[in-house]
This record gives structure tokens, sequence and C-alpha cells, in this order.
């Protein structure tokens, strides 16, 4: 597999573990006793994981990253899609 089909898919399995991991802490959240707490974590694992893999995927040079955030917009839009047929 090529670097850039790598950067690719990492961008879009990240981003969809990023959004679908947002969806999923503003649904739990919300009820939640310390929601505070919920949204607290849940921001710091997804920013930490996307962050990380932005750092490694970042360092193949920058055609790398612009596929990688590409990918993860991709992902964005498609989560945002599926989302909202499944609210």
């Amino acid at each position: 597999m090529s670097g850039a089909a790598i950067a690719l898919a990492a961008g879009l399995a990240l981003g969809a573990a990023y959004f679908w991991g947002l969806w999923w802490t503003v649904r739990r959240g919300l009820t939640a006793a310390n929601p505070a707490l919920w949204f607290g974590i849940s921001a710091l694992l997804r920013l930490g994981a996307l962050l990380t893999g932005l750092y490694f995927i970042g360092r193949a040079g920058w055609p790398s990253l612009v596929l990688m955030l590409g990918g993860i917009l991709i992902a964005r839009a498609w989560v945002t899609r599926a989302a909202r047929t499944a609210a």
C-alpha cells in the first residue's frame, strides 16, 4: 500500500473515530450525572488520538498530511449524515 493510501485511510479512520466519539459523547453526556466529566475526558481522548495520528502521518511530509486532513473531512461528512438519519 502506498504512503498516500495509508495517509487517506488513516484520516478516514481517525476522523470517523473522532466524530463518532463526539456523537456518542453528546448523546450519553446529556443524560449523565456528571456531564462535565464525560465531555472533558472524551475531548482529551479524542484529541489525543487525532493529534497523535496527525503527528505520525505528518512526519512523512505535507502531501501525506493534506491527504489525511482530506480523509478527516470526508469522515466528518459521512458521520454527520449517518448521525442525522440515526437520530
